[in-house]
């Protein structure tokens, strides 16, 4: 079952103090989720968290301490991850269709850099002539919750497709550089090892046949965890045996015995551990559709608006009123869009205005994505740390927040 870490007592009291809407984590969920990686794989594959799921610097402390370290996509997540502690040995920039300034950002800060195009090698060649560098490749095939997140195959943007091994060669050897590293990442959000373990099986084929001599293999991410009820958890120990296997034969043959090896399991980690608190403003009829209005536009959650994506609802608080109704509901945002919602015809149980509601899973790209649209103020996020404590982690916007850059 997919629920909420909160119960309404401490629900009704964050809102009460932080205001709604509101992100709420878990810190116990948070560490279980980096120790469940880091055991799992026993210490022979490392992972990385992926910054991107949610930048929040109270949990990118957390994640450091738990000893895992960190992708980056942007200079300002570079920036970030520096503030929460994290060495420049820690972070791996892999970057997509960057700028040549972007790129010596990372060199000025000894921070690997991957690169996922033959141009972007030149450029970092061009550069950083006699520097290391790392290739993304793309092994053909991908895997994903929806479209959108699928990050290899024959339609996506990301990565070099294996066809062009030599003249990555060829590039590495005009500019003298030093190729450390490959990674690719098939897609976001798998329940099921087997694609994973099929890529894995794939790049290390081709590291096989054209790469002798890496530091290191970054079989990337997309460790899905459930969303709704029906769906089975990834099975870690399945995929870490699939894995250990497929690592074992490719290492008793490769010329570097000591190559190590990494995983990028950014929504693993940051998923479970957050909530996103709201409040039922209004419940109406329209046309046949009833309406449960609430707080949480799609400028605090866009997963919905993006991807279709589901997330478990919980209703809290007294529903014995008679203005109380059940059914089948479609679940709506503040926002001015037609497409701002969070759940359609679905039976959440009987709800009220003034009723709370709770989304489950929310602290991966939840947060993260938020914006002011509409003018809206992104909400503040809060912890429940390991003593049950209660602290706020980041400030709600106000409105001097909107006139900050002006």
């Amino acid at each position: 079952m997919v629920a909420t870490f909160v119960n309404y007592e401490s629900a009704e009291k964050i809102i009460r103090d932080y205001g709604s809407p509101v992100y709420v984590y878990s810190e116990d969920i948070l560490r279980r989720r980096c120790r469940d990686l880091l055991n799992v794989f026993g210490g022979r594959v490392k992972p990385s968290y992926s910054v991107k799921a949610n930048s929040n610097l109270a949990l990118l402390r957390m994640i450091r301490e738990e000893g895992l370290g960190a992708d980056a996509m942007s200079p300002g997540e570079i920036f970030l991850l520096e503030k929460a502690g994290f060495s420049s040995g820690e972070i791996f920039y892999i970057g997509n269709n960057v700028s040549s300034d972007e790129l010596r950002y990372c060199i000025d800060r000894n921070i690997l850099v991957s690169v996922d195009s033959l141009s972007q090698l030149e450029t970092f060649g061009r550069i950083n002539r006699g520097g290391i560098v790392a290739v993304r490749l793309n092994p053909g095939f991908g895997a994903g919750h929806c479209d959108k997140v699928i990050t290899a195959g024959h339609n996506t943007k990301f990565g070099i497709q294996p066809e062009f091994c030599q003249q990555i060669k060829e590039i590495l050897a005009k500019y003298d550089l030093t190729l450390v590293g490959i990674n690719q990442h098939i897609g976001s959000l798998f329940l099921d090892p087997a694609p994973y373990v099929d890529a894995a099986e794939a790049l290390l084929d081709t590291i096989t046949e054209h790469f002798p001599g890496l530091d290191f293999i970054d079989f990337g991410g997309g460790f899905g965890v459930p969303y709704k009820p029906s769906e089975q958890r990834l099975d870690l120990e399945c995929l870490s045996s699939q894995l250990l296997r497929v690592i074992d034969y490719f290492v008793d043959k490769y010329d570097n015995k000591n190559v190590h090896f990494k995983c990028e399991p950014g929504r693993y980690i940051a998923a479970e551990c957050g909530s996103l608190l709201g409040t039922v403003n209004s419940v109406k009829d329209n046309y046949g559709i009833r309406y449960v209005g609430t707080d949480i536009g799609f400028n605090v959650l866009m997963r919905h608006v993006l991807y279709g994506s589901y997330h478990e609802l919980t209703v809290m608080g007294e529903n014995n009123e008679e203005n109380c109704c059940g059914g089948d509901v479609t679940v709506v945002g503040n926002i001015c869009e037609s497409g701002d919602i969070l759940a359609s015809g679905r039976n959440i149980g009987p709800v009220r205005e003034g009723n709370i509601i709770a989304v489950s899973n929310a602290g991966a790209y939840g947060y993260s994505m938020a914006s002011n649209y509409n003018c809206r103020l992104r909400p503040a996020e809060v912890l429940i740390k390991s003593d049950g404590s209660i602290a706020r982690i980041r400030r709600a916007d106000d409105f001097d927040s909107l006139m900050a850059n002006f």
